[in-house]
C-alpha cells in the first residue's frame, strides 16, 4: 500500500492433495487497513470457525473471486498447473480489478499484474488467510454435495482426502468420476514399488 497499490488481492487454494474432487482457489480484496482476529490460516481453525469467518469475509471484503478446477482437468494438466488455472480464474472472477497480487506459495501467476509469492503467506497477510478460508469452505461444501451422489466414499467426512476409510472404499467400489485418475496411478505405482 505504501507503494501506491490500492486493490491488493490475496490468493490461496484448497484441495491440492485429495484423491477426489476439485482444486479450489479464492482471491480476496479487503479495504485498506482491514484486520480481523478471527481470520487465520484455514488449517488452523475448526470447521465451525471457518464457516463464521467465511461469512465475515463475504460481508467485509470489497471483492471475492473463486476458481474451481475439476478432477478431469487435474488429470489432464497436473495438479500444479490446475492450481495455477484455479488461481487465475479466481482473479478473473473478482468484481474489482486488483492492482497487486499476494499469492500463497512459491510461484507467481502468468498475469500482467504486479505480484509477490509468499511462502506461508496465510500467516503474513489477512487477505491470503481469508482466501484460504473461502477456498476451503467452498471446496468442503462442494464435497458435501458430491457425497449425496457418491455416499459410499463418505466425502462428507473425508472431503476426498486419502484417509484409510476412503482408500478402503476405493478398493471395494473402484473410483468414481470425481476421483483423480492420475493420483490413483501414482498411488498404484508407489504400492508396487514397496
Amino acid at each position: 500500500r505504501m507503494e501506491g497499490f490500492k486493490y491488493i488481492a490475496g490468493i490461496d487454494e484448497a484441495g491440492r492433495g485429495p484423491l477426489a474432487g476439485p482444486v479450489v482457489a479464492a482471491a480476496v480484496i479487503f479495504p485498506a487497513g482491514y484486520s480481523n482476529k478471527h481470520i487465520d490460516d484455514s488449517k488452523k481453525i475448526s470447521a465451525a470457525k471457518r464457516a463464521e469467518a467465511y461469512e465475515m469475509i463475504k460481508n467485509d471484503a470489497l471483492a471475492v473471486g473463486l476458481g474451481i478446477v475439476e478432477a478431469s482437468i487435474v488429470d489432464r494438466v497436473n495438479i500444479l498447473q490446475a492450481t495455477f488455472i484455479a488461481m487465475r480464474d479466481a482473479v478473473y472472477d473478482l468484481s474489482l480489478c486488483p492492482d497487486y497480487l499476494l499469492i500463497d506459495g512459491l510461484h507467481q501467476l502468468v498475469l500482467d499484474i504486479p505480484q509477490k509469492a509468499l511462502v506461508k503467506g496465510d500467516a503474513q497477510s489477512v487477505s491470503i488467510a481469508a482466501a484460504s478460508i473461502v477456498a476451503k469452505v467452498t471446496r468442503d461444501r462442494i464435497m458435501e454435495i458430491y457425497h449425496r451422489q457418491y455416499p459410499q466414499y463418505n466425502f462428507v467426512q473425508n472431503k476426498g482426502y486419502g484417509t484409510v476409510e476412503h482408500r478402503r472404499a476405493i478398493e471395494i467400489h473402484g473410483i468414481c468420476k470425481i476421483h483423480r485418475k492420475s493420483f490413483q496411478k501414482k498411488r498404484n505405482n508407489n504400492q508396487s514399488e514397496s
